[in-house]
């Protein structure tokens, strides 16, 4: 019964991985050189009923123009492959390739202890891959901020201070962009991502996610949590459910006016005195937001694709329509598929992969 419902699954996703009708594909060859170790994306156009932007150069690279969808993501040189994978899923479903703006965020701390290209560097190589794409790089300049907020977690990698970036992304972009869509890097869009900006946050809703009600909520934290009313009482009067943070619409203009990162930042603290959680970033916003998200249908995140956080595991799609498929976990699609070990969901990310896979000299290109 589980063999006939994967199969039935991997059969509509890799009718979605299909390019959109409405979008505009054009292999043109432009001036700018693909970087080492990566190919040049095709170039995308609007289709036909596409609302027109102000022109790219006018305001900020453009930033502010009207009638644009906007994606948040973070950069380093671990998770780039996947950044790019998920760069080229967006734009190959998406109905108006051109109007979407990308926000990308790099942590210069990483830079300067040389783990990490530069801020700038990123976007050169960005520009090399995707020369007619909309986007701008963000120094993450409170990362040294958060590094004094960081607590150990079950896993090295979630200890990152570019994990902690969501959590400051109405202070890194710029005061016009009003909201945002955050999409972590190990992840591949296969619908229109028009779909998902269009909804419609709420009442007081700051952010929207798929969420997850049959879960054990109170996992997440520890006993030492549950027994003290002073912490549990946030939960008091509501229906929390867990939500993965790896997909999030964003009201900055709310979350701005609500100062939102001083509230999840307050959480970590506590965190550092008395321990109540065991993951990184995503328990302060289920204790800042828990009972008060604006619900999104779950296909637009099958997430835990990747396994658990401490065991690199195989699974299947779950039933039903997808939009977004979201390897959340130990396991990531590059690396499985590098090692000659993929799962049979990770040849739905390879058609997205840019990376050449070996360069000229038959050794393995940086980038």
């Amino acid at each position: 019964m589980v063999r006939c419902t994967f199969i039935s699954s991997f059969v509509l996703v890799s009718l979605l991985l299909l390019p959109t009708l409405a979008s505009r594909s054009f292999p043109t060859k432009l001036d700018a050189r693909p970087s080492p170790g990566y190919r040049e994306a095709p170039v995308y156009r609007n289709g036909d009923q596409c609302q027109i932007s102000a022109p790219r150069d006018s305001g900020e690279m453009g930033v502010c123009r009207p009638f644009l969808v906007h994606v948040a993501m973070t950069l380093d040189s671990v998770y780039f492959r996947g950044s790019v994978a998920a760069v080229n899923s967006i734009l190959r479903h998406a109905s108006c390739p051109e109007n979407i703006f990308f926000h990308f965020v790099a942590d210069p701390a990483s830079s300067a202890a040389g783990s990490s290209p530069t801020p700038d560097e990123f976007a050169r190589i960005l520009r090399s891959i995707f020369p007619s794409l909309a986007f701008k790089v963000y120094p993450f300049n409170s990362s040294e901020r958060v590094k004094n907020l960081i607590s150990s977690s079950i896993r090295q990698a979630l200890d990152n201070p570019l994990n902690y970036a969501r959590s400051y992304l109405a202070e890194i972009i710029d005061p016009c962009v009003s909201r945002v869509i955050y999409l972590d890097s190990d992840i591949i869009v296969v619908d229109d991502i028009q779909k998902l900006w269009s909804t419609t946050l709420t009442g007081s809703r700051v952010i929207g996610a798929p969420q997850y009600c049959h879960a054990n909520f109170t996992k997440y934290f520890t006993n030492q949590f549950w027994f003290r009313p002073d912490f549990s009482k946030t939960f008091r009067g509501k229906k929390p459910c867990y939500f993965n943070t790896g997909v999030m619409i964003m009201d900055l203009d709310k979350w701005r006016r609500g100062d939102f990162t001083g509230k999840i930042e307050k959480w970590m603290e506590i965190q550092r005195e008395t321990r109540i959680y065991e993951l990184g970033s995503l328990p302060p916003f289920l204790l800042v937001f828990g009972g008060e998200v604006h619900a999104i249908d779950d296909r637009w995140n099958q997430h835990g694709l990747g396994g658990d956080n401490v065991v690199n595991s195989c699974r299947s799609l779950h039933p039903g329509p997808v939009s977004l498929l979201h390897w959340s976990g130990k396991g990531k699609p590059w690396v499985r598929l590098d090692e000659r070990r993929p799962c049979p969901v990770d040849h739905l990310w390879e058609p997205h992969d840019l990376y050449r896979q070996r360069g000229h000299n038959g050794r393995r290109a940086r980038w």
